[in-house]
């Protein structure tokens, strides 16, 4: 949940890696740091905040070769001393994203070698370890892949020495790390964002494996030193994605961006009628013998996959249950041979998401599709089957257009499960279908609601809870809802299933209780109704956001707002009010938008 970046060339590279860092803060931003190596000559600077302030402290630092991270703490408080790079003995300087977890054992050894611990993180033991194994022979590289063999956990690390000028040295375990190359110069960093400004000529580092960068060269080699290839792609992105533009934040840039975002991912679906080849080969083949489907997730990529269960248990006929990764991976249960198992990541290297892909492939034969955003991450490495969403790269830590393009995603499978399942009639498949083309208008029209939801933001600012409800597939938007008030305004928020109100959160309703309410034209709106007359019999606040054709069923009471569009996709539609809502109350209660306190955009530890 870090972020790093490095770079070794013939020109001063402080500017690529300020300007990297800034573009990986998203990944952490209590503490960051820069070391450099300039004609023999270590300097390094750490400042117990932001990227900004390192920029203008380092501003006038020289280096042809560097390492530079932006720290989401971990082990050890946010302060200089824990801020990276750290130094192992007086020559080895090293970042590192992830945790190492048998860090009191290597600590505690290498003080008996005389070592000196100057912070109270996990990282620094690598740094030591490395320095000690430079001792015993062999050059840079060899004394990191030395090192990972003693190292336990996930980690990326990147590594800088006095003693070896010409080069750096990076490595990966479980976390991500990406190459990048140029004419005489090479980089590595934790994401492709922190390299486009300087090439867009980029290779994902294997699983395992440890780069050792030379201004004209690069060489890879496995854990066992084993010499690796290193196949460059043209990444094409434009620079442009990672400015702000116009917009005041980039959540709110991110929110804007979503009618494109799921154009993109739903073109060749429209294209292809929404049928099993889009996922790979041998998708139909898979789809028609899955006895059940088991999704994996975290965070708003869980609520997708709560969305996703009503559509695949209504279309397709299958059984589908959604577990929270970080639990799954814990528990002890079977999987039928053929289980489906979906995992659904934006960045596809959440820790405890692929724990629980590991865990559930021990538990059976089962079959893994990959929803994820990013083509060459880890988990679309290891899936059978693949859906890759077009969401671009996502910089706001409040996840919006990579939830929403998920939700497109998932739409387009359980359509292409029901055609080979035969659950629906060949007029209802058309009319799924027909649903997605329209698809980026109804985003538009709805996000036209802006105005509005940023006058009843003006109202929760000053509250301290909120209660989120909905029914069917709109119980999980709730649930999105209330974690998006909870991430970036720090407003306490619960969604609930608005059935189970009696059975609880009612006791919390009065008048100092506002009251979201997300409701579509179904069968259940009936009842919804009679549980938002609940509310206002008890003096709750209620916020309407309703499905055109709903209207006389909440006519009267609280504010009201129709969300443009109905049927199945309602679901999809109804969370970018909800986006804006939480927006528009964090900017008025003035918090952090893309950088909420204690949270960090990419989960690579556990």
């Amino acid at each position: 949940m870090c972020g790093i970046v490095g770079a070794i060339s013939d020109r001063n590279v402080v500017p690529m890696l300020l300007a990297g860092l800034q573009r990986l803060e998203y990944r952490g931003y209590d503490s960051s740091g820069l070391a450099l190596l300039e004609r023999g000559e270590m300097s390094r600077l750490r400042v117990a905040g932001r990227v900004a302030e390192l920029a203008q402290r380092g501003a006038a630092l020289q280096g042809r070769s560097g390492i530079a991270h932006t720290r989401w703490a971990t082990h050890g408080e946010p302060s200089e001393a824990n801020a990276h790079p750290h130094l192992g003995g007086d020559s080895v300087l090293v970042v590192h994203n992830g945790i190492i977890e048998n860090h009191r054992v290597l600590r505690a050894e290498l003080a008996e070698f005389g070592y000196r611990f100057t912070s109270d993180t996990d990282s620094e033991a690598i740094a030591h370890l490395i320095h000690h194994l430079l001792k015993t022979g062999g050059d840079l590289l060899d004394a990191v892949r030395n090192a990972m063999a003693r190292l336990s956990g996930a980690f990326a690390i990147g590594v800088l020495c006095r003693d070896w000028p010409d080069r750096l040295v990076c490595a990966r375990r479980g976390s991500p790390l990406v190459l990048g190359q140029g004419f005489g110069e090479q980089f590595f960093a934790s994401d492709i964002a922190a390299l486009l400004p300087v090439t867009q000529r980029m290779a994902y580092l294997e699983d395992g494996d440890i780069a050792e960068l030379q201004r004209q060269r690069i060489r890879i080699v496995d854990q066992h030193g084993t010499m690796q290839q290193c196949e460059m792609h043209t990444v094409d992105m434009n620079v442009d994605v990672t400015e702000l533009g116009p917009y005041r934040h980039f959540m709110q840039k991110e929110i804007f961006e979503q009618p494109g975002a799921v154009a993109n991912t739903v073109q060749r679906a429209i294209e292809l009628g929404c049928r099993a080849e889009l996922f790979g080969p041998d998708a139909e083949a898979i789809f028609t013998a899955a006895p059940a489907i088991r999704i994996l997730a975290c965070g708003s990529s869980y609520h997708a996959g709560l969305v996703a269960r009503y559509w695949l248990e209504e279309w397709a006929g299958l059984p589908v249950s959604v577990e929270i990764a970080s639990e799954y991976r814990y528990r002890r249960c079977r999987e039928p041979d053929g289980t489906l198992v979906i995992a659904i990541s934006q960045s596809g290297e959440t820790a405890d998401l692929l724990a629980a892909v590991h865990a559930a492939r021990e538990r059976g034969k089962v079959r893994l599709l990959a929803i994820c955003n990013v083509p060459h991450a880890t988990l679309t490495r290891e899936a059978e089957l693949l859906f890759l969403t077009q969401a671009g790269i996502e910089i706001g830590v409040a996840s919006t257009k990579a939830f929403v393009t998920q939700l497109a995603a998932l739409y387009v499978l359980a359509v292409a499960l029901a055609r080979c399942r035969a659950g629906l009639s060949e007029a209802e498949l058309q009319a799924l279908n027909d649903a997605l083309p329209g698809l980026p208008a109804r985003i538009n029209a709805t996000l036209a609601l802006e105005p509005e939801l940023e006058r009843w933001a003006h109202e929760l600012a000053h509250c301290r809870h909120a209660l989120f409800l909905g029914r069917h597939t709109l119980f999980p938007i709730a649930l999105e809802g209330a974690l998006k008030l909870k991430e970036i305004a720090y407003i306490h928020a619960e969604g609930h299933a608005a059935g189970e109100l009696k059975h609880g959160p009612l006791a919390l309703v009065d008048e100092d209780m506002p009251v979201i309410v997300c409701a579509a034209r179904d069968a259940l709106l009936g009842k919804l109704a009679s549980n938002v007359r609940e509310v206002q019999a008890r003096g709750g606040r209620l916020f309407i956001l309703a499905a055109p054709g709903t209207e006389g069923e909440f006519e009267g009471i609280g504010h009201h707002l129709t969300v443009p569009g109905g049927g199945p996709l309602t679901a999809l539609t109804m969370a970018l009010p909800l986006q804006l809502l939480a927006y528009h109350t964090a900017c008025r209660k003035g918090t952090d938008v893309d950088k909420p306190r204690n949270l960090a955009k990419s989960v690579t530890v556990e």
